[in-house]
C-alpha cells in the first residue's frame, strides 16, 4: 500500500502527520492548564470560559476557518501584527492549518484532561499541602501524575482531530499541493478529477491506519502509565 503512493500523495501524508503532531504539542500546555482551571477553581465568568473552549465542536468548522481568516490573515489584526512584528505569516502556510487543526482539536484535548482530573480525589492534593507543599509543587507532584492518561488520551484525540480536519484548514489556508494539501483536503481533490478515486482510496486506508495505530499505541501507554502510577 505504501510501496503504491505517488510523491504528492507521499507529500500530503507527511504534512498531515507535521500538522497534526505540531496541533497537539502546541496545544497541549494550554489545554491543560484551562482544564486545570475549569475543575479547580472557581470564577466569574466560568462558564463562559467553558462555552467559548468548547465552541468549536457545535459551529461549523467552515466559521471557525472564516473567522481564523479574519483575524490571523495579512489584512487581520492579529495576522497583520504577527507578519508587521515577527513576520510570521499562517494564511495559506502549513503553520496555518497546524492553528486549525489545534483550535478544532482544543475542546477534545480540554475535555479528556478535565475529566481525568475530575476522577481526582482531592484528598490527596489537601494531604500534600497540609505537609507545606505550595500548589505549584502538589500540581508537579500530584495532580501531574495522577492526570497523566487524561493527557495521553486527549493528545490522541487531538491529533486524529488535526489528522482529519478539513473545513477550518480549507478555508483558513486553502488547498496548495506541497504547501498545504493535507490528506482530507488532498482525497477531496482527487475525488473531483476522473480517475482519482484510486488516489483517494490509498489515501483513506493510510488514513485509517495511521489513526488506528495512535488508538492502539495510546491504550498501550496509558495502561503502562495507569500502572506506574498506582505502583503496580
Amino acid at each position: 500500500m505504501f510501496d503504491a503512493l505517488t510523491p504528492e500523495e507521499w507529500e500530503a501524508v507527511h504534512l498531515s502527520l507535521r500538522v497534526a503532531t505540531a496541533a497537539t504539542v502546541g496545544s497541549m500546555p494550554v489545554a491543560i492548564f484551562v482544564a486545570w482551571l475549569l475543575a479547580r477553581t472557581r470564577f466569574p465568568g466560568r462558564a463562559l470560559l467553558d462555552g467559548f473552549v468548547h465552541l468549536p465542536l457545535v459551529v461549523p468548522p467552515v466559521v471557525t476557518g472564516y473567522l481564523l481568516l479574519l483575524s490571523f490573515g495579512r489584512n487581520g489584526p492579529v495576522g497583520a501584527f504577527l507578519e508587521n512584528t515577527f513576520g510570521i505569516v499562517l494564511a495559506f502556510r502549513w503553520t496555518g492549518a497546524a492553528l486549525a487543526a489545534a483550535i478544532m482539536g482544543f475542546p477534545l484535548m480540554v475535555r479528556a484532561i478535565r475529566l481525568s482530573i475530575d476522577a481526582i480525589d482531592p484528598g490527596l492534593e489537601a494531604a500534600a499541602s497540609t505537609l507545606g507543599a505550595n500548589r505549584v509543587f502538589v500540581f508537579l507532584t500530584v495532580t501531574l501524575p495522577l492526570m497523566l492518561p487524561g493527557i495521553l488520551a486527549g493528545a490522541v484525540l487531538a491529533f486524529a482531530r488535526g489528522l482529519g480536519e478539513f473545513g477550518a484548514t480549507i478555508t483558513f489556508v486553502g488547498n496548495i499541493p506541497g504547501v498545504t494539501q493535507t490528506i482530507p483536503t488532498a482525497i477531496y481533490s482527487y475525488t473531483q478529477v476522473p480517475g482519482g478515486e484510486a488516489a483517494a482510496l490509498r489515501l483513506t486506508a493510510i488514513s485509517v491506519v495511521i489513526a488506528f495505530a495512535a488508538l492502539l499505541a495510546s491504550e498501550a501507554l496509558s495502561r503502562r502509565i495507569g500502572r506506574r502510577v498506582l505502583g503496580k
